[in-house]
């Protein structure tokens, strides 16, 4: 009977520790935001069509806004907690969709360059990386198909 008193005390102090509360937070949001995409995906094809991938556009200029719009919560709002940061914006948001975050930092790249007087530096860092990934992104397909088939 001892047993059953001292587990949830013991259940709670493991919730309490940010090794398990901060990769928690990550999960559950990941969860939201891989079955909102996945939903939302579903009923965009089917109300827009195939032809033209709206689903995907959708999400991802969504999912920006979302971004944009937290993270300057979460920089004028110090009291949001670290896991509902993490929760909202690595979890969900990063789930939903990639590209918010791709963008998130896209942004504070050219932010730091903007802050620098577009140090030409700077600027390039920016820029190999907003059109580095694209570019690059598309040739690791190309390539990554390429390996698929290598030994067939």
């Amino acid at each position: 009977m001892q047993q059953l008193t001292v587990a949830p005390n013991w259940v709670l102090e493991v919730l309490q520790q940010p090794t398990v509360r901060n990769p928690m937070a990550v999960s559950l949001g990941a969860i939201a935001g891989a079955l909102s995409r996945y939903y939302l995906s579903l009923w965009l094809a089917g109300t827009m069509g195939g032809g033209f991938p709206y689903a995907t556009m959708f999400i991802n200029l969504t999912g920006c806004l979302a971004m944009g719009f937290f993270f300057t919560l979460a920089i004028e709002i110090p009291s949001i907690p670290p896991e509902v940061r993490l929760l909202v914006a690595v979890g969900f948001l990063g789930s939903y969709t990639t590209f918010s975050t791709y963008e998130l930092d896209t942004f504070l790249l050219l932010r730091n360059a903007h802050s620098n007087n577009f140090a030409l530096g700077n600027l390039s860092v920016a820029a190999f990386y907003w059109a580095g990934s694209a570019i690059l992104g598309i040739i690791s397909i190309q390539l990554g198909t390429i390996l698929s088939r290598w030994g067939k």
